[in-house]
């Protein structure tokens, strides 16, 4: 990375801590998607593949908003204000296909 100052161009050394965290960020990243790759491929169809998927896809997400958007450092509410509604929106999308599956048994 470079500065500009009065006396022209300036290279700052490297950060070996930020570099060393973006690769254990990556390398978690590709061990989760690598555990949802061996699990759709091993598992059989069912209820707890899909359930697996969820959860793994909600820890991919957690860990994306607190490394990315960087809440992990930020206030807790703040990490709240975003998770609390994400965990009612789940909630709907489950209850509006319950409901749904529900509505179209009937007609039959």
């Amino acid at each position: 990375m470079a500065q500009e100052s009065k006396n022209g161009l300036e290279v700052i050394p490297r950060d070996s801590a930020k570099i060393k965290k973006i690769w254990m960020t990556a390398l978690i990243l590709l061990v989760v998607t690598a555990v949802e790759f061996l699990l759709a491929f091993t598992m059989e169809r069912g209820m707890l593949l899909y359930i697996i998927f969820i959860v793994l896809t909600i820890v991919k997400a957690k860990y994306i908003m607190m490394e990315f958007m960087h809440l992990g450092e930020e206030a807790k509410p703040l990490f709240y204000s975003i998770i609390v509604p994400l965990i009612f929106l789940i909630w709907l999308i489950i209850a509006l296909f319950k409901e749904g599956s529900d509505i179209f048994l009937m007609r039959w």
